[in-house]
């Protein structure tokens, strides 16, 4: 299989691209624009693999997609190019609406024209795999429910919206013109690679720098974590062998409150890099306000893709996050140059800014 892989010098999508890389795929072309979140060094491993290529471009340029794709003889595309944090949509949900929601809608017009062209047989074969969030879905209550395939969407950010409008442009070319389509909804990732504004690598540097280590609100919003090499498999079995329209829910049945998170974390940093004069990192846990719009619980009920699909995670939180953590000690050459260059580790979404028109 030729894959083309959108957003794969990012943080789920280079993972997708060396677990493809590894497992033998015939083709990886690896698409990236390389903004702020996406970098190349997270592919080291893979930058000479024959089976990988790179091209940088932009999902809104459909004319170089539609280009890249005959070029390369593609089987399928894995769409994981995306605007993700939430606290930058929060600040400025523009670029979100241009590149999760404009984007998808320009890869999915050159897609289409691509596959209209393939033989009845290629047509048949290839698949269009949509990645997307249990955000989607909005806000649970802490003592009840689940996140089915079949839950309604409710999204409460700018980027949640974004996402749920990319899902249904999505199903939309598979009902109206026949594009061969799956979807996925995935729980919140972590992992090496992760690019440090998200909480686990944020909370990771900040102790080791001996910053404060913020949290949200009381730090008692659940979140469901997923190890981002568990959800390149689980991707890489979707596209394969995901029935066409349907959508499958990824989750590594680990929910977390914030705190507790974050207190693993000190926990495991006490063990493995202790600071002076026996202190501990929880000293430096910070309650800061809360974000606009926090959703209180997100929780997936990966079912479907277990009995389905055969996929089951490998890793539990626990061993996880401690190979995450082993991973951010002994990589400080990928991670210090995007402290240094591109952030800091500065409080986002404030949602002082206004929303720009165009």
């Amino acid at each position: 299989m030729r894959i083309l892989v959108t957003g794969g010098a990012g943080f789920i999508g280079s993972a997708v691209c060396r677990h493809l890389v590894q497992e033998g795929v015939e083709r990886v072309v690896n698409v990236d624009k390389l903004t702020y979140a996406g970098n190349r060094q997270s592919l080291r491993a893979i930058e000479n693999a024959p089976n990988h290529v790179f091209v940088q471009a932009d999902i809104c340029d459909d004319t170089a997609l539609l280009d890249i794709m005959k070029a390369e003889r593609i089987d399928a595309v894995m769409h994981l190019a995306a605007e993700s944090h939430v606290d930058r949509s929060i600040d400025g949900p523009a670029a979100f609406v241009e590149t999760n929601v404009v984007g998808t809608f320009r890869l999915l017009n050159a897609t289409l024209a691509y596959w209209r062209e393939l033989s009845s047989e290629a047509q048949e074969k290839f698949r269009f795999h949509h990645v997307s969030t249990d955000e989607v879905f909005g806000d649970l209550p802490f003592d009840s429910g689940i996140f089915t395939e079949e839950t309604p969407y409710a999204p409460s950010s700018p980027y949640s919206a974004s996402k749920a409008a990319s899902d249904h442009f999505v199903r939309a070319w598979h009902e109206t013109y026949g594009l061969p389509v799956v979807l996925s909804n995935c729980s919140n990732n972590y992992g090496p690679y992760h690019f440090p504004e998200k909480l686990i690598p944020l909370v990771i540097l900040n102790a080791l720098d001996e910053k404060e280590l913020p949290v949200y609100g009381q730090g008692a919003n659940v979140r469901d974590w997923l190890y981002v090499e568990d959800h390149a498999r689980a991707l890489a079995l979707v596209v394969g062998k995901g029935e066409i329209g349907e959508s499958y829910n990824i989750g590594g049945r680990a929910e977390r409150t914030n705190l507790s998170v974050v207190e693993t974390i000190c926990d495991l940093l006490d063990e493995r890099r202790p600071r002076d004069g026996g202190k501990s990192y929880r000293d430096l846990i910070t309650f800061v306000t809360d974000r606009p719009g926090h959703d209180r619980r997100y929780a997936i009920d990966p079912s479907k893709i277990e009995r389905d699909l055969g996929w089951h995670a490998q890793e539990s939180f626990e061993t996880g996050i401690a190979r995450t953590i082993d991973w951010y000690l002994e990589n400080e050459w990928w991670w210090g140059p995007l402290r240094a260059e591109r952030y800091k580790g500065e409080r986002l979404g404030h949602g002082h800014q206004k929303a720009k028109a165009g």
